[in-house]
Formats: C-alpha cells, sequence, structure tokens
C-alpha cells in the first residue's frame, strides 16, 4: 500500500490508515476523481448505497493499474434495507452495481435503535460475508450498547465503527470502547466539512508553526489518535496533499492545543445515534 501504513483488527482485515471518502463522487466525473485518487496512492474508497456511486467506484477500481487485491472498496447498508432478507439482497446488489466480484467491508450505515433491526441486519452481513460477497462487515454510528447487542446475540464483533469525528467532536470515549473491543475507528466529515475549521485559529497558528496545511494538520491529529480519515478530495492536488501526512508528527503539547477545540455538542448536524435515524 505504497507509504501509507496499515492498521488491523482481530476481527476483519488489515486496513490503510487514510482512505478516500466518495460521498457525492458520481458519473463519469466521480468515477475519474476515484481514479484520479487510486494514481495518488489511496487504496481504501470508502461508499455507500445511498451516495448512488457504487457504480462510479466499482468502474474506478476496473479501469485501475492497481491490482483488484490492493484495493479495499468499502460500502454502506441503509436503513430501509435492515430486514434480513432485504439485507442480503441489497448486499447482492451493492455487488452487483459495482461491477466487482466482491466487496471488501460492508457497514450498516446508521444502527436505527428505534426501529431496531439493526442486530437482524447484522446477522445477514454475517451470512453475506460467509457466501464471499464481502470480506469483512462493520457499523457505522454505533454506540457501546449497540456494539454489545450485536457480539453478544450473534457472537460476532465488527471489524470497524465509521464514526463523526473531528477536533470539535473527538469521540474519546467511542474511540476507548472501539479500541478496547479490538474495533478499528474511521472518521467521517473529518476535516468537519471544513466549516469553521480552516479558519480555527489554534489549527492556523500549529499548522503554521509546522509549515502544513490546516488539512495536513488535522488528518494527522486523526492518525495519532489511531482513528483512520477518509477526507473526500475532488482535485488531484488536495488529494495528494491529503496523503502527505506522514512525514511529520504532532507533539502532546500540540495534540493537547488541538483537543482544547472540544465541544460537548460537538456533532456538525444533530446526528445522535442514539436516536438519529437515517432510511
Amino acid at each position: 500500500m505504497g507509504d501509507v501504513p496499515v492498521l488491523s483488527s482481530p476481527h476483519g482485515p488489515s486496513l490503510p490508515a487514510i482512505g478516500l471518502g466518495t460521498y457525492k463522487l458520481k458519473g463519469a466525473a466521480g468515477a475519474e476523481a476515484i481514479g484520479a485518487g487510486l494514481r495518488a496512492g489511496y487504496r481504501l474508497l470508502d461508499s455507500a448505497a445511498n451516495y448512488d456511486n457504487e457504480g462510479a467506484v466499482g468502474r474506478a477500481v476496473r479501469h485501475s493499474a492497481v491490482p483488484r487485491e490492493e484495493i479495499v472498496v468499502t460500502s454502506k447498508l441503509p436503513g430501509r434495507h435492515h430486514r434480513h432478507d432485504d439485507a442480503l439482497a441489497a448486499v447482492e446488489e451493492s455487488v452487483y452495481r459495482s461491477g466487482l466480484e466482491y466487496l471488501d467491508l460492508y457497514l450498516i450505515h446508521w444502527p436505527n435503535p428505534r426501529t431496531d433491526r439493526y442486530v437482524e441486519a447484522w446477522s445477514a452481513l454475517i451470512e453475506a460475508r460467509d457466501r464471499g460477497l464481502v470480506r469483512a462487515i462493520g457499523v457505522c454510528n454505533f454506540l457501546p450498547e449497540h456494539l454489545d447487542r450485536l457480539t453478544a446475540e450473534t457472537g460476532v464483533t465488527p471489524a470497524v465503527n465509521q464514526i463523526e469525528l473531528h477536533p470539535y467532536f473527538p469521540q474519546s470515549e467511542q474511540r476507548a470502547y472501539d479500541a478496547d473491543h479490538g474495533i478499528l475507528t474511521q472518521s467521517w466529515s473529518p476535516l468537519a466539512r471544513a466549516r469553521d475549521l480552516f479558519d480555527e485559529p489554534v489549527l492556523v497558528g500549529i499548522a503554521k508553526e509546522l509549515g502544513v496545511t490546516v488539512a495536513q494538520l488535522v488528518l494527522r491529529w486523526h492518525l495519532q489518535l489511531g482513528a483512520i480519515p477518509l477526507p473526500k478530495a475532488t482535485s488531484p492536488e488536495r488529494q495528494a496533499a491529503n496523503l502527505d501526512v506522514f512525514g511529520f508528527e504532532l507533539s502532546d503539547e500540540e495534540m493537547a492545543r488541538i483537543a482544547s477545540l472540544a465541544r460537548p455538542e460537538g456533532r456538525l448536524a444533530d446526528q445522535d445515534p442514539a436516536h438519529y435515524e437515517e432510511f
């Protein structure tokens, strides 16, 4: 995987320490942008059924000079398909849309606890993995109580938990739970969708001292937390810059200064998995 280190979980495959988010990258332009990401050195692609771009991701992978076995392709199960048979068909359709023989990682997109079918959906993902449709399975936005139930009721622990994670919302308790249970934490919106973040004086100051961009600084912060950030970038220049985060290191003091940005209500929107549902 080139210069990008890998992180491993006892519940699934090793994953590159940084990935490419593909939300809103669709159609021919999306496939080209994703292909550029592969040329830049990304080997982890993050998609979802609800992004409506599994086809563009698959096309980029199929037309890439990078061997298929070196690329980790991720997709996600939407909330409307949590019933067992619906979930299994949804995974099959994701694979068919991609045009690939299999997907590497398949995640439940949200637990939707009021609907309360996420354990049923998880059982379907276990079956999809056992059938070879997907290589590894995981979840997004699951709280400790949701994760505990999955393991207790199925005996299978997710390989990955992809959560909202950025300097305004560092999720220390959830990250600690994941680490204690051998679950890799991935970060969605790792740059907080750039809202306010790029003008944040603390970050601007540290970035200037280190001679890096604010984006590079924040991605490095994720890496040092042990999380896998999934920044989205369309231009080859930004894609390359976001990967160029392995040549410097943040001191404990710099990490502490970034930690000071955490907010009690740090979510970008009111998407608390304890009650928020998405279909």
